[in-house]
């Protein structure tokens, strides 16, 4: 029989998890941390490991690099403790996430593969969609674009055979912004519009502002630079309503860049200073090297 108070920390959890989904990420974050008090209190393992996870995600969308590392580095190691191979999974792969923005690439690509065979072993498709999607963003921030479109393609393929509309979004984005790097633009817009649709079918209000930077990105390549600002413009704005850090950081550097090609130069400098800072206090210096390229290419 379930013990009472195991089951009310189960309910947290479960509400924290929905709350962060959809982006309400204060009260999943109160939640969370209410549950890992109460975990830790009473010598739950299991609890403990959960909410750890899911505080390191929070922490990692809300842009504190430091706290989701310890977060889902203790999520690791108690995955380990107890031999529960599916949360070793997830929090090799969240690990990853945060060396890859870090701008350690190679590092991020280690654990993003020993995330995949342990999801490939448990045949867990959601979870191998979202390791070779980020498996992908590692390819393209090497440079690699040839094994990012592989990686991309994988993922759209494990997506196809969940049930959620959510992953599919992500996985279907990811393989857009690949063809948007390649200037494959016809096809990266109608992949934008599907992904579009999914993350609305998902309720993602992060993922659909997402979708609203990789508009944005298009339209500064096809130097539509009005629609590029206002794509921008929304997706920062969302970023920033839903404590999305890098989000918001990424959407303020394209506006800047739009800015800078409408002439608007007070206002490109003011986005530039905006995303500048998140990416140094995110410590992502891969991203922040691409926007000053990118700004010394628009001169």
């Amino acid at each position: 029989m379930t013990d009472p108070r195991d089951a009310s920390i189960d309910d947290d959890l479960r509400a924290a998890a929905a709350a962060t989904r959809a982006a309400d990420l204060g009260r999943g974050f109160a939640l969370a941390r209410q549950a890992l008090n109460r975990c830790m209190g009473s010598a739950d393992t299991e609890g403990e490991m959960r909410a750890s996870n899911l505080l390191g995600a929070i922490a990692f969308e809300r842009g504190d690099l430091d706290e989701a590392d310890g977060a889902f580095t203790r999520a690791l190691a108690l995955a380990q403790q107890i031999n529960d191979t599916l949360m070793a999974a997830r929090a090799s792969n969240n690990l990853a996430s945060v060396a890859h923005l870090r701008g350690r690439p190679e590092v991020a690509a280690s654990l993003y593969r020993r995330a995949l065979l342990s999801y490939q072993r448990l045949g867990d498709r959601r979870g191998a969609a979202e390791t070779w999607h980020n498996l992908g963003l590692s390819f393209r921030q090497m440079g690699d674009l040839h094994e990012a479109e592989a990686a991309a393609l994988e993922a759209v393929r494990h997506a196809e055979l969940t049930d959620d509309p959510g992953i599919l979004a992500l996985a279907t984005l990811g393989r857009a912004e690949v063809r948007v790097e390649r200037r494959d633009f016809e096809v990266a817009e109608r992949e934008i519009t599907r992904a579009s649709g999914l993350f609305e079918q998902a309720s993602d209000p992060i993922g659909a502002a997402e979708t609203r930077r990789l508009r944005a990105l298009l339209a500064l390549y096809r130097q539509d630079f009005a629609l590029a600002r206002e794509e921008a413009q929304a997706a920062q704005l969302a970023g920033e309503q839903h404590e999305s850090a890098l989000v918001a950081a990424e959407a303020a550097s394209l506006c800047a860049l739009a800015c800078r090609g409408l002439g608007q130069h007070e206002e490109a400098a003011r986005h530039r200073g905006t995303a500048e800072a998140c990416f140094n206090r995110l410590g992502a210096g891969a991203l922040l090297r691409r926007l000053e390229d990118a700004w010394a290419a628009s001169l």
